[in-house]
Order: C-alpha cells, then sequence, then structure tokens
C-alpha cells in the first residue's frame, strides 16, 4: 500500500524536518514553500554561522507550557539533532554549549538539508501561495492559486511573523483559525526595545556590558546581563533581546514597562559610590567629566553627569556625599521607560501563536482537526537565543512529520 500523502505548508526548518522525518517513514510527501526556494530563513540565524542547537537544555529556556514543550522535547533531543545533522555531513562545532557547524557557515546547514530532501523524494513546490485549507471527510484539500492539492494529513510548519522578508508573514494562522483553534497573541519577541529618543540620539552607537532589568508595573519579570547596544531609538544587544518578549506582552496588555540598566555589573550600588568617592578625592583638582575618563565610554560619562544633575566642569572634589550617590545610582540604575518595541521585520522570533492546549503533546496533531499537524514557531512556544529556537523547530518537526506519516491513506470506492 502507498505510504499516507503528507502535505507540509511552509519550506523553512521546521517544515523541512518534518518533511524528511514523514518521507522517513513511508510518507509520500510534498512541500509547498511561498518563497522561490526553501530554507531562506536559516541562512540568517546565528548571524549566517547558524547556531543549530544547544547542550543547556534547562526547561528555562523555553517559554510557552512547560509540560508540553518538555514532552516534545524528550522525542527528538539536541543529541539527537547533532546525531541528525552529523549523518548528513556536518561537523559540530561546540562554543561553550552553542553548537554551530564546523564551516562557519548557515549555508552548510541548508545545503544538507535540501540534499536530504532530494534523497528521500521529496516533492518541492516551489512560489505557491495558499489561499486555504479545508478538510473533507478524512481527507484534506489544500487550495492554492494554481490548483488544489490532496492529501491525508497537512503539516502547518509557515512559522510565525518575524522576519516577514523571508517568507514569515502570519498567513499560516488563516488557515488554522479556520478549524477553530485558539490564537495567543502574537508579539515581537527578541527584539530592540523602544524609548524616549531624546535620551539616546548623544550615545548611539555605544556598546557596552550591562545587566538588563525589566519591570513591569514595578515588578521585576526578566533580567539578563551581556553586551548592550544604544541605538538612537533605544537599546539592543543580547540582554535585551532575552527580556523582550516580557515587554512585548505587558505592552500589548497597557502596562507601564522600564528597564533598568546596571553599566557596572561586576560592581554593587555601595562598592561603585566608594569608588566614585575614592577617585574624586584622588583626582580633586580635575572636572568631573575628566575624573571619570578610563571608568566606561565617555558618552556614557556625559549621559550620567547630565541625568544626575551635576555640571561636567565642576571640580571633582568639590562635590559632595548625596551628589556622588546620585550619580552611583544613575550608574547603577539607570532608568529607561519602554514605550514601544521594534517591529516583526526585526525580530528574530515571536511570542503567541497557535494555542498548545489544543495540541496533542506526544504527536503535534490538532485535537480540533485529526490529521492537521503543526511544526515550529506557528504554535505557542519560543525560546532564548542561543539555538533553542532551531531545536524546537527540529524537534518539533520531527514528531509532526512521524506521526503525519502514520496517517492510513482512505480511498473512496
Amino acid at each position: 500500500m502507498e505510504g499516507a500523502k503528507v502535505i507540509v505548508i511552509g519550506g523553512g526548518p521546521s517544515g523541512m524536518m518534518a518533511a524528511i522525518t514523514a518521507a522517513r517513514n513511508g510518507g509520500n510527501v510534498t512541500i509547498l514553500e511561498r518563497n522561490d526556494r526553501v530554507g531562506k530563513k536559516i541562512l540568517s540565524t546565528g548571524n549566517g554561522k547558524c547556531n543549530f542547537t544547544n547542550r543547556n537544555q534547562d526547561i528555562s529556556n523555553y517559554h510557552g507550557d512547560s509540560d508540553f514543550i518538555v514532552k516534545i522535547l524528550e522525542q527528538f533531543d539536541h543529541f539527537q539533532t547533532m546525531r541528525f545533522f552529523d549523518r548528513l555531513g556536518i561537523i559540530a562545532k561546540d562554543k561553550n554549549g552553542y553548537i554551530y557547524p564546523n564551516s562557519n557557515q548557515a549555508s552548510s546547514v541548508l545545503d544538507v538539508l535540501r540534499m536530504e530532501i532530494f534523497a528521500c523524494n521529496i516533492n518541492v513546490e516551489c512560489g505557491i501561495k495558499i489561499t486555504g485549507v479545508e478538510k473533507v471527510g478524512h481527507r484534506f484539500v489544500v487550495h492554492t492559486f494554481l490548483k488544489d492539492y490532496d492529501a491525508d494529513s497537512v503539516i502547518i510548519a509557515t512559522g510565525s511573523k518575524a522576519a516577514p522578508s523571508t517568507g514569515s508573514d502570519g498567513s499560516g494562522y488563516e488557515y488554522v483559525l479556520s478549524f477553530g483553534h485558539t490564537l495567543v497573541p502574537v508579539l515581537p519577541s527578541l527584539v530592540q526595545l523602544r524609548s524616549d529618543p531624546k535620551l539616546f540620539k548623544a550615545i548611539a552607537g555605544v556598546r557596552t556590558d550591562a545587566h538588563c532589568m525589566l519591570y513591569v508595573e514595578n515588578d521585576l519579570v526578566a533580567d539578563d546581563k551581556g553586551e548592550l547596544q544604544i541605538t538612537d531609538y533605544g537599546i539592543s544587544g543580547i540582554p535585551v533581546f532575552q527580556i523582550s518578549r516580557y515587554a512585548s506582552i505587558a505592552l500589548n496588555e497597557r502596562k507601564k514597562v522600564k528597564v533598568l540598566i546596571d553599566f557596572f555589573p561586576e560592581m554593587d550600588y555601595e562598592t561603585l559610590t566608594k569608588l566614585l568617592i575614592n577617585r574624586f578625592n584622588l583626582y580633586k583638582t580635575r572636572s568631573v567629566e575628566d575624573a571619570m575618563i578610563g571608568m566606561i565610554n565617555k558618552k556614557l560619562v556625559t549621559m550620567f553627569i547630565k541625568e544626575s544633575g551635576l555640571s561636567p566642569t565642576a571640580a571633582a572634589g568639590s562635590l559632595n556625599e548625596d551628589q556622588i550617590k546620585r550619580l552611583a545610582k544613575n550608574m547603577n540604575r539607570f532608568k529607561v521607560n519602554i514605550t514601544g518595541t521594534n517591529s516583526f521585520d526585526n525580530a528574530q522570533v515571536c511570542c503567541g501563536g497557535i494555542s498548545t492546549k489544543e495540541i496533542n503533546p506526544y504527536t503535534m496533531e490538532s485535537e480540533k482537526a485529526r490529521g492537521l499537524f503543526f511544526a515550529g514557531e506557528i504554535v505557542d512556544v519560543d525560546g532564548a537565543c542561543g539555538g533553542y529556537n532551531l531545536q524546537w523547530a527540529w524537534s518539533s518537526g520531527f514528531v509532526a512529520g512521524k506521526n503525519a506519516a502514520l496517517k492510513k491513506p482512505v480511498f473512496s470506492l
């Protein structure tokens, strides 16, 4: 008997993994991709180097229903991911747990996936615009502008709304909502945060190590350390990306959001205050600005002095203890009121998506329409920077592909 006819909508990381797995399990597989080729988004991952998984798989690196996520990751973990790519020819490079191809080229990962798709005799059709997905009896019909495709099972792997130039424009949600699924608000994640541009124009371009703490209505909800990048509209960099999903959600709920930045994360407030007191006593005849040269980027020094209400030309030795404490507080807990995030165009991933409460946690199959499966970012799961979103793509794609191939063909008499 011919294997189950499986259609995978979307040829990104999760879609390719789903297709390969379904084919390896006997499925007759077709990928429908709206771009002119599959895998376009992979090329931009890991700054073009493709951090395709991570050895540290603590569940705190994933956001969503943790029980659901664990059940999927257990079926195809990071060890299996590394073995999978090793067998395709990728030699892995371990950088403190962050796993990259030894070539340092994302194109290597894409190339071996394409070769495996060819080896598995998977039919790939590009430039396809889906207009809808319909269930007719026990089978599915995928409607496009050109023709209709029938299938025993369908895997939705269209991605979310992040980086729409790569093909992820949120259109996949339209196909799914017709089956009665619930959509958790889809918002930019792993994205830059915006604030008052007047504050940042003079210091745009500065990069420095910092500890970023995100507060929602005065409650600390997330924090991260790393290289902070200051832009003319706000803040960026890995620590900002890591906390941005919480800002997106809070702003969508019209809550007040702020980030406190510790520009001296290696020191607490008391230690920093003592350092400034000693420094100003040592260089008491210098101006405040000159006395701080060498401590931190000069543009930041100017900002700290201004925000502390001090004169940059005042003699360092003339400052009293309260003034020095005010300066130390700004350096240790600099407040940035967050007014928004950058758009989906700038986001690496999204938070939100199809509710996992309506998806089988062992098969990735819809609880609303049997034979309909999901893979990747379209569901309400997202990860931190560091290979976690790709690991979710591989894991969910594997589970969806394996189970979609098990749907027995139904023949009408």
